[in-house]
């Protein structure tokens, strides 16, 4: 990783942001108090070398979601090791607050904004950032979350100079899943298949509605699943609920949450249960907060405890905890979306802001998004994960 130089003004930064609250941190260059504020708030680093201009803001759309945690500790982790200091706020699911953030930032002296967009996947929101930073003459580093609508990319990406994107390949995680999950049930039919009717009922947790990651882990997920069982000549998946056509129940809040899952299946397992001869057979979640709230509905009902009846539940993202219940026999695999890889990509960007190089450079070794000429957007590659 590039060199970066140290910078003395975040003490001062925490001070004038203060007004966003929150918690704030700083290495031993910056004694800045921890606060003891909301959650919706941002913390503070400065580096221990010297002589860096990067004063960088990192926005993150929520906090509270479990994968985008580990991105921000390994990224805060990263840009410390670099000698850059960063400020870090929480967007708390609000594009508005994002916002309004970003002009708290700029106008305190940001010059470098990273930025996890609140509202994914939406031209709109990220022009309104670009020309802000255009502006104040800032490069903008996009992560995690689409900054265009799909069929729609290259409209912002092509359009502003100096900005970028690392994320991930949409279709690859559902496509990986999918594929995942078919093999698996070759593999495990007869068991899975608990009322003995030679079809698999599964139950589909979406996410955000909107999310273009969700669209596509929600598609492959299940189409990839039918191509592996159906070229073994078993039939395709069942959705458990003939009566609702979309085949997902969505987090309406648009969180990926543990809680919305929890509640949809404690519903769902009131009616659909092996007593009635009907039980849900296999769980397809789109990230594993909500495999978390589906396994805690199944514990509850007696399954997935690691050592008696199991219901297979997959997800996506390889956070700690679903490797732990993955470990105990409680959750069947998931796919990992690598945030240490996220982390390190958009520090090496940062640290080639720090140092005076082009934004991009150096980064020919990572997966780009040839099909639409982007060479700005950076893909991490996503891996099985079943323990």
């Amino acid at each position: 990783m590039k060199k970066a130089l140290a910078l003395t003004v975040a003490a001062a930064m925490a001070l004038s942001l203060a007004a966003c609250g929150g918690s704030s941190s700083s290495t031993a260059a910056s004694s800045t108090a921890e606060s003891t504020a909301s959650s919706a708030a941002e913390s503070t680093a400065s580096a221990e070398t010297t002589g860096s201009d990067i004063n960088a803001a990192v926005f993150y759309y929520a906090y509270s979601d479990t994968y985008i945690s580990s991105v921000r500790t390994a990224l805060d982790a990263d840009l410390t090791a670099a000698g850059i200091t960063y400020t870090d706020y929480d967007g708390n699911s609000n594009q508005t607050t994002q916002n309004e953030q970003i002009d708290t930032a700029l106008a305190s002296g940001a010059n470098l904004l990273i930025v996890n967009l609140v509202t994914s996947g939406s031209s709109d929101a990220a022009s309104a950032i670009c020309e802000k930073a255009a502006n104040a003459n800032v490069p903008v580093i996009f992560f995690n979350r689409a900054v265009e609508e799909d069929g729609n990319e290259g409209a912002i990406l092509n359009k502003y100079s100096n900005i970028a994107f690392v994320g991930t390949d949409a279709p690859e995680a559902g496509h990986m899943q999918g594929k995942m999950i078919g093999n698996y049930l070759l593999e495990n039919y007869d068991s899975v298949d608990l009322n003995g009717d030679g079809v698999i009922q599964y139950a589909m947790f979406k996410g955000d509605a909107a999310n273009v990651e969700a669209i596509y882990r929600t598609q492959y997920g299940v189409e990839d699943c039918d191509a592996v069982l159906t070229a073994a000549g078993k039939p395709a998946l069942e959705y458990f609920d003939s009566a609702n056509s979309d085949k997902f129940q969505c987090d309406l809040q648009g969180n990926w949450s543990a809680q919305a899952a929890l509640e949809y299946m404690q519903t769902n397992l009131s009616q659909f249960n092996e007593g009635n001869g009907n039980m849900i057979e296999l769980i397809i979640c789109n990230n594993d907060n909500m495999a978390e709230g589906c396994i805690s509905a199944l514990n509850a009902a007696g399954y997935n405890d690691g050592t008696g009846k199991t219901i297979p539940v997959f997800g996506v993202d390889a956070t700690d905890s679903a490797k732990e219940l993955i470990a105990a026999g409680k959750m069947t695999g998931t796919i990992k979306q690598d945030a240490q890889g996220m982390a390190d990509c958009i520090s090496a960007l940062a640290s080639n802001v720090a140092s005076g190089k082009d934004l991009l450079a150096d980064t020919d070794s990572y997966t780009k998004d040839t099909a639409n000429n982007l060479n700005n957007k950076i893909y991490i590659a996503y891996q099985e994960y079943a323990g």
